[in-house]
């Protein structure tokens, strides 16, 4: 097991969805708060946020860099249908992601796609924005314009690294490929041929992921704090794969119960035990990036057990072991023990009512019963994709 603190950091819980402190990581915007006298820089930053991701994370919190409170615009599902093709996600849900990240401030629903005189002007007047901001990846529109042309045009612009080795249509790519290959699989079930071994695994290898994770981008998701010597630690463990609306609102509710909520989060190969040789979709440390940018995770155990023993009760000070109501239909394993049953017999395991109904399995249906659409769809990104990569040059940034 991992924890963030063992590099010298932990997340800090900054309460509700509403105005938040930046990390004192960021000393340059932290003194200009303590001068009290300069005026705060207000930055927005807009996107479809679909699937989100630990990359979409990572580019709001470089956003939040270059100023003092975020502003992020949620792009409506008629935009992007019109500039990208059909949303996964609903305007509700993506809403629900882009306002539990902690380094959010506030959030305008139905953003458009491109920048527009019009809307610049509202941006800049109503909501007092200082500067627009977007990553080094160009956003065309359809006519092959810059979306974001004018805010470049008045010297309102800033600019992003964009995270590298994950985006929504490399998502999209690994569960429509783990789709066909649970196809070919049952194909093969009811096949005299045997099953190309070799084969099987170059599609899986085909489609891993490309993020190379470092310590450092561990430490920009942390807030350095842990629990108090009196805290209520919390404890609520899962895969949290393709982390979704469902996760922020179960994590809201168990941060609710105590001080300090620490999140587990399984290993790829207990996942893959549970849930079958093509998950988890989201390997470890993703996974554990998404947990750490929700505001209400005050820690996480990188590649938590599944089962919550007596040792890790006492090593955590654990006061409160929970789980929702909703999670994933796949059976446990054949004469496997309750993973709770210590905390159980202990007295502290409580079974919180899941706000909400989705589950990562319903979100990749959605995808695999739409799947022409999201094939075309991901055709047209990928030839975007290439010419980012052959053009790609070394930009300054974290």
């Amino acid at each position: 097991m991992l924890t963030a603190a063992l590099l010298g950091v932990s997340t800090s819980y900054f309460g509700g969805i509403g105005v938040f402190s930046l990390p004192h990581l960021w000393s340059d915007c932290f003194h200009k708060k303590k001068c009290g006298k300069k005026k705060r820089v207000r930055v927005y930053m807009d996107g479809c946020f679909d699937l989100m991701h630990y990359g979409h994370a990572n580019a709001l919190r470089q956003a939040k860099a270059l100023g003092d409170e975020l502003v992020v615009g949620v792009v409506s599902d008629e935009e992007i249908i019109a500039n990208k093709g059909p949303p996964v996600l609903s305007m509700e849900e993506r809403l629900a992601l882009v306002s539990g990240l902690k380094w959010v401030d506030e959030v305008i629903a139905n953003a458009p796609y491109a920048i527009t005189e019009q809307f610049m002007n509202r941006l800049f007047n109503e909501h007092k924005i200082d500067y627009i901001i977007h990553g080094d990846d160009p956003c065309l529109l359809p006519d092959g314009t810059d979306a974001y042309a004018l805010a470049k045009k008045v010297g309102r612009y800033k600019q992003i690294k964009r995270t590298e080795g994950v985006s929504s249509t490399d998502i999209v790519g690994r569960i429509l490929s783990s789709m066909e290959d649970t196809k070919a699989c049952e194909d093969h079930n009811n096949a005299s041929l045997p099953r190309d071994p070799l084969r099987a695994i170059q599609s899986k290898d085909a489609h891993l992921s490309q993020f190379l994770p470092t310590s450092r981008r561990i430490v920009q998701f942390s807030n350095c704090k842990g629990p108090g010597p009196n805290a209520r630690v919390v404890y609520i463990d899962g895969a949290f794969d393709l982390f979704h609306a469902g996760h922020v609102e179960i994590l809201k509710k168990a941060r609710q119960l105590g001080d300090f909520l620490l999140v587990g989060i399984y290993t790829d190969q207990i996942v893959s035990e549970h849930r079958g040789s093509y998950h988890p979709i989201m390997h470890l440390h993703e996974r554990s990036l998404s947990v750490l940018a929700c505001r209400y995770v005050d820690e996480v155990i990188i590649g938590a057990p599944w089962e919550v023993t007596k040792d890790m009760i006492t090593t955590f000070n654990i006061c409160l072991v929970v789980h929702g109501t909703v999670s994933e239909t796949n059976t446990p394993l054949t004469g496997q023990s309750d993973p709770y049953e210590v905390a159980k017999s202990m007295g502290i395991f409580q079974l919180l009512e899941s706000p909400k109904s989705i589950t990562t399995t319903s979100v990749a249906q959605r995808i695999i019963a739409n799947h022409e659409a999201y094939m075309k769809r991901n055709a047209k990104k990928a030839v975007s994709e290439k010419k980012y990569y052959e053009q790609k040059m070394f930009v300054s940034g974290d």
